[in-house]
């Protein structure tokens, strides 16, 4: 339970703060121990940042990209992410964590620089598939190469769902706006909340 409390304290402090400014002293505090006991589990900032990106990425797999992996046609797919990730952020620290970490390690060859480059590759190749699964099958019109597509997805998608995070039920359609503009796909029915 002392690692969690301190992952988590890490991440309102890296979400806050960013890595440059994070005092582990305080996130000990935060977390209610002592920074013996800090040190006890993970050597420096650089080792706890690195637990706190794993454990975002692991947290927002199950709660987001699992469950809307479950759907059969990518275009449903990619929307149930987005919805997903809206609702993610609205109870979640570790979005705004992620990019926080990105913009500030951007350029730079740094482990949780690296880190997050990993993490950003993985999810740009599997959208990217999905664009270009939904362009075969037609629920997603031609555009854009499917991987640049992909990346600029992403980018709408943490900004805008950061930005209106909390904002019930704007958040979710605002996203779910964002994605379908940049796929060129026509509004749907009814929005989604």
């Amino acid at each position: 339970m002392t690692r969690q409390a301190l992952i988590e304290a890490a991440a309102r402090g890296l979400a806050t703060f960013g890595y440059a400014n994070l005092v582990l002293e305080q996130v000990a505090r935060d977390a209610g121990y002592t920074r013996g006991a800090l040190y006890h589990l993970f050597a420096n900032k650089e080792e706890l940042t690195l637990a706190v990106v794993t454990w975002v990425s692991e947290t927002w797999d199950a709660e987001v990209r699992q469950p809307a992996l479950r759907a059969e046609d990518p275009l449903a797919a990619l929307l149930a992410m987005a919805r997903g990730h809206a609702l993610y952020c609205r109870r979640h620290v570790g979005a705004t964590v992620m990019l926080t970490l990105r913009v500030e390690f951007a350029g730079q060859d740094h482990p949780v620089g690296r880190g997050m480059a990993q993490t950003y590759e993985q999810l740009e190749r599997e959208w990217a598939a999905l664009v270009s699964a939904g362009r075969r099958n037609g629920s997603i019109p031609a555009g854009p190469p499917a991987r640049l597509t992909a990346a600029a997805l992403l980018a709408v998608l943490e900004s805008v769902a950061i930005e209106v995070a909390g904002k019930a039920p704007h958040d979710v359609e605002l996203v779910r706006r964002g994605v379908l503009g940049l796929l060129g796909v026509a509004p749907l029915d009814a929005p989604s909340s």
